[in-house]
């Protein structure tokens, strides 16, 4: 045996073991192929799946000096929720490129994970598994080998460093109205974290049609900043250092205070959505219900991913330490009694009945009824009366509660938010 095979012998030993069939990164048909390739002079770094630990033995064997490599890990360009994935997977589809062929149905992602798991069988290292139809890698089993990018008939598989922090978990190239109707997830190409990151660390990736675009991170600027996810209006991007939901330039503000006895009359006649009053064109008024109100029956609870909503009252109630401002629920709400506001703890008025006084006393305990008193009392003149309700300006508003103390219908809310989210919007100059 001549002393190239004898180290080849020592190297195959040294690698992974682990034959990726020609898949890897290596671009060798076999383990042993790249350990002969090796000897025979080809680069100590060739396979993709070894470690510093690997690389520096390999080079002891070489007579070289090691060379240290940033280790890589695979990510999915995508949250897997849209592409039709229980569909084909119901179809008896194997595999995502036999899946890919028979095309999608209307409200589904073309650009998605189908969730079928051709990565999975092309993956050694039992890195990959199929939950629910969303596949997961496990980063501490990830090599890197590359075996699993050339699987993927979507291109959604890419190596990203391995103390990577901020990901981006969408490729639709979809305008921003299709990627809200088919994804609750998905990018929807507005640039925002692209203008926010201090490093130009994230591209903006123009799709194949015109106004169809997604954004990207290069790893090779990203410091792991709260930046994108702060800026991000869908709040997708992925930050595992810091709390997503604790980052927000607007919340959620219902513009109601009081639909208890509305909500129970439409609960009784059988009404379960929003949705269904307002395709219905239910006369409300003649049902002694508020024409103006939060009608509670939780299209915008359904909506919300981060549970930041519940009924109370039956008003809809935003926890404001849950809330992230995507707007989900501004989108969902068909009466528009949502609407996102400032991230700051100053007043709001939350009635718009423009009924009689009279009239809002008849249907709503907790409704304003146009009294002024917080106008005529406010020591900063920062409400006026508009339509028989107070407008406050926020520019200034001293959040001295007066109002909120003399409105004897709590009609006036106050969003009152951790300090610590301030100390954040300063960090990121949100405020400048």
């Amino acid at each position: 045996m001549t002393m190239v095979q004898e180290k080849a012998k020592v190297i195959l030993a040294l690698l992974p073991g682990v034959d990726c069939a020609g898949h890897g990164g290596c671009g060798y048909p076999t383990c042993q192929a790249c350990a002969q390739a090796i000897a025979d002079g080809a680069p100590i770094t060739t396979c993709s799946a070894a470690n510093n630990e690997t690389i520096a033995a390999i080079a002891y064997v070489m007579g070289v000096e090691p060379v240290k490599v940033d280790k890589k890990v695979a990510f999915i360009k995508c949250a897997g929720h849209a592409a039709g994935k229980i569909r084909l997977k119901a179809a008896g589809v194997e595999s995502c490129d036999k899946a890919k062929e028979k095309g999608f149905d209307k409200g589904e992602c073309s650009y998605g994970c189908m969730g079928i798991g051709t990565c999975i069988e092309r993956c050694k290292f039992g890195a990959m598994t199929n939950v629910d139809g969303q596949i997961v890698i496990d980063k501490e089993k990830c090599t890197g080998c590359e075996a699993c990018l050339s699987s993927c008939v979507q291109g959604l598989i890419k190596l990203v460093p391995e103390d990577a922090t901020n990901f981006i978990p969408c490729s639709s190239k979809n305008n921003e109205q299709e990627s809200f109707e088919v994804c609750g997830y998905g990018c929807i190409g507005c640039g925002d974290c692209a203008i926010a990151c201090p490093k130009e660390a994230i591209n903006m990736v123009i799709g194949n049609k015109i106004d169809g675009r997604y954004a990207e991170i290069d790893y090779d600027k990203c410091e792991g900043c709260v930046s994108c996810t702060a800026a991000c209006r869908r709040k997708i991007i992925v930050d595992t250092v810091h709390d997503l939901a604790e980052i927000k330039d607007t919340v959620a503000f219902v513009k109601c205070t009081g639909g208890a006895w509305g909500n129970g009359k439409l609960v009784e006649e059988g009404y379960a959505s929003c949705l269904e009053i307002e395709k219905s064109k239910v006369a409300l008024d003649a049902r002694d219900v508020c024409k103006y109100s939060c009608l509670g029956l939780g299209d915008c609870i359904e909506a919300c991913r981060y549970g930041a909503i519940s009924n109370e009252n039956g008003v809809a109630e935003v926890d404001y330490n849950k809330c992230v401002g995507c707007g989900d629920c501004f989108r969902a709400c068909p009466r528009h009694k949502i609407e996102m506001v400032p991230y700051i703890g100053v007043k709001q008025s939350a009635c718009e009945s423009a009924d009689s006084t009279e009239r809002r006393m008849e249907v709503c305990g907790l409704g304003c009824i146009g009294c002024g008193d917080c106008a005529e009392n406010c020591p900063n003149e920062a409400i006026e009366m508009r339509y028989g309700h107070p407008y406050i300006h926020d520019d200034k508003c001293q959040n001295c509660g007066v109002c909120t103390y003399l409105c004897t219908r709590s009609a006036i809310k106050e969003r009152v938010v951790p300090e610590y989210n301030y100390l954040q919007r300063n960090a990121l100059k949100l405020d400048e």
